[in-house]
């Protein structure tokens, strides 16, 4: 067995073919020993993400038989690595890669040709068990609950890096976040606050308008015709940093809606992979357009680290494992601000 390999066990909630919730199946697979260097991490809590809905729906193509779901915290139960018990609380690395070649060892695990997300191109955590190489394992903060733990990786970890690492967001700062009543754009909006930004916010439904107010935003727009609003709100200067994981339908928006010298940091194209590109608003303004996606073993660290002082995960539900099917229609709603979460 490959020492990268990231396999699912116990009970598991297994894609069997993308047709939406219905193509999901309760198995139960033998939990094996864990091979020299891997752990075995009985999970208690997992999170679900919009990937996940892409993944079941066919959406994101994935090779079937598939367990879904890359965001994980539980208790390792068993272990062939050094530095870890049975007992320990782990939050989960939730990205596959080789650990070897040159872009590993220099901390860049998401340049690797051998990257995947677990849930996606790898087994996730829809399970009891996963069995997965000792470097995954972060220790769990003592201040975070379960359902916490398990809705920080990936959405989290993807707007940690896009607004730290990618868009260099300081202190005082407008940070405008599009779309932000999905899972990275509600993580965006968190995080920028926990930083001292001041945050701007868009949505489809102003019903969440107030909801994100809550989580730390100073102003919610609709997201048509945004840019006008963010301008006459940041008295004609716009935001030094824009997230936006829509694509097509916001993006010219979201380019208006920066400042002089601004960066705009995208990862995603929801709406659509091809945008019209207006050159001059880039270069005479000194625009920066900026790709993301996950993020380094190292990033995911800092982001733990940043819950010891106080940044938490909104969390919308809780379903059982066996309610998966329920889980994933709940979401398919739209109507959640937080982190759908698969208790244990």
């Amino acid at each position: 067995m490959s020492t990268t390999m990231v396999t699912s066990h116990g009970r598991c909630a297994v894609l069997e073919e993308p047709r939406g919730p219905n193509g999901i199946r309760m198995h139960k697979r033998a939990v094996p020993d864990p091979p020299p260097g891997k752990v075995n991490v009985r999970l208690r809590a997992s999170g679900l993400n919009h990937l996940d809905l892409w993944v079941v729906n066919g959406a994101q193509r994935v090779r079937t038989p598939r367990v879904i779901a890359a965001d994980g915290a539980g208790e390792v139960v068993a272990s062939a690595a050094e530095g870890w018990s049975a007992g320990d609380e782990v939050v989960l690395y939730p990205v596959a890669a080789c650990w070897t070649c040159a872009n590993c060892k220099a901390g860049r695990h998401i340049y690797c040709s051998g990257f995947a997300v677990l849930g996606e191109h790898a087994d996730g955590n829809a399970c009891e068990v996963v069995q997965l190489p000792a470097r995954n394992l972060v220790r769990k903060p003592a201040a975070l609950s379960w359902a916490e733990a398990g809705a920080l990786p990936l959405a989290f970890l993807t707007a940690w890096r896009m607004l730290v690492s990618r868009g260099r967001l300081a202190e005082g700062e407008t940070l405008l976040v599009v779309g932000a009543g999905g899972a990275v754009g509600t993580a965006s909006v968190l995080i920028g606050a926990h930083l001292g930004a001041r945050v701007l916010a868009t949505t489809r439904d102003l019903g969440k308008a107030d909801e994100l107010r809550a989580l730390g935003a100073a102003d919610v727009f609709s997201s048509d015709g945004f840019s006008k609003k963010v301008v006459d709100r940041t008295d004609g200067d716009g935001a030094h940093v824009v997230i936006d994981h829509v694509g097509a339908a916001t993006f010219d928006e979201s380019l208006r809606s920066a400042t002089v010298g601004g960066r705009v940091v995208t990862c995603g194209a929801t709406t659509g992979v091809s945008v019209p590109l207006n050159l001059p608003r880039v270069f005479v303004r000194q625009l920066e357009i900026l790709g993301s996606t996950t993020g380094t073993l190292a990033e995911f660290e800092d982001l733990v680290a940043a819950t010891e002082a106080g940044l938490r995960p909104a969390i919308a539900r809780e379903f059982g494992l066996d309610e998966i099917r329920e889980a994933l229609t709940y979401m398919e709603s739209s109507t959640n601000i937080g982190k759908v979460i698969l208790r244990q």
